[in-house]
């Protein structure tokens, strides 16, 4: 009889201890997908709406995602979840793209300076004090922009085809740098026929990759919708007109990183057909112990290898200071 008590007592101690393991793990659970959830959210910033996505837990390093062209936040859709288990991740959308406010041209210079100061605006709104930033194309001299302003702000710097070298730039900057020489109507007409096309955003997308079913169709044809909104296109070019200045502030970018030395980290597509691999080399001529990685991909290296990409992330990011 007492043997049978004593197994009795065991069983429902046991019984006992596993329903709180489970209950344990499901709290567990459940906290880790608050955490890794992606919010959708907006705030105004001198009068424009800006978008943004935000994800992972707040008292965690932030690292801040700055998208470029033709695209939005949506290309960092499945790098937010890799990294936003660890890290506090923020990725809005830059005036005039995605789902942020595009303002009437006679209202907003659509110039890289004007959009740093609704970018300062942002951080200063979300009270951003110290973090990461992840720059691609447009975002790169939209950071850099930013991180000449606020070095004091800025833990460290991913470049994915982010360029601030003029050995950089492709040959396909040629029809562009003819319209900065010469910005007569027929030049801004051969861009507005050429690179603001349904086939010219493809082309981003497609070129250098090596297996094209790894390129999600919503990815090319939602920055397609944007570019096809009234007078987009034309925000656009005025964009590419502007695009100039950056190649200008090229010395001040690399002045930036001699003096500071941020922690870097270039992931870079091999195949980019307008930003090429001496773009990501030239960052250790003034940054000696930045980190280079190549992946055999084109423009959108997230598309094809956005988990590579995330892995070396995260040790970079594990290792910069908080």
């Amino acid at each position: 009889m007492n043997s049978i008590k004593l197994m009795t007592a065991f069983m429902v101690l046991t019984l006992n201890n596993f329903m709180m393991s489970q209950s344990k793990t499901n709290i567990q659970s459940e906290t880790e997908q608050s955490v890794s959830q992606i919010h959708y959210r907006n705030t105004k910033v001198n009068g424009v709406n800006i978008f943004y996505r935000e994800a992972g837990p707040k008292d965690a390093p932030t690292i801040l995602l700055l998208h470029g062209y033709p695209t939005s936040s949506h290309m960092f859709r499945n790098l937010i979840p890799i990294l936003s288990k660890k890290f506090h991740v923020i990725a809005p959308d830059l005036p005039g793209f995605g789902y942020s406010d595009a303002p009437d041209r006679s209202q907003f210079d659509y110039t890289f300076d004007n959009m740093t100061k609704i970018m300062q605006g942002f951080i200063d709104g979300l009270g951003l004090k110290r973090f990461a930033i992840y720059v691609f194309d447009y975002g790169a001299p939209t950071g850099y922009r930013l991180a000449l302003a606020n070095p004091e702000k800025i833990t460290g710097i991913i470049s994915q085809n982010g360029n601030a070298y003029v050995e950089g730039l492709s040959s396909g900057w040629n029809p562009i740098r003819k319209y900065w020489e010469n910005e007569t109507e027929e030049n801004r007409d051969a861009l507005r026929s050429s690179f603001v096309t349904f086939e010219a955003t493809k082309f981003q997308y497609f070129e250098g990759v090596a297996d094209s079913s790894l390129i999600a169709p919503e990815s090319y044809t939602l920055d397609q919708f944007f570019l096809d909104r009234p007078d987009s296109k034309e925000k656009q070019l005025d964009l590419l007109q502007d695009y100039r200045s950056n190649v200008a502030l090229y010395p001040k970018f690399q002045e930036y990183f001699r003096t500071y030395q941020p922690k870097l980290l270039a992931v870079w597509g091999s195949k980019d057909p307008f930003f090429l691999p001496a773009g990501a080399e030239a960052y250790k001529k003034d940054i000696p112990k930045a980190t280079v990685k190549f992946y055999d991909t084109g423009h959108f290296a997230l598309e094809t290898h956005v988990e590579e990409i995330g892995i070396e992330i995260i040790k970079f990011l594990d290792h910069l200071p908080k």
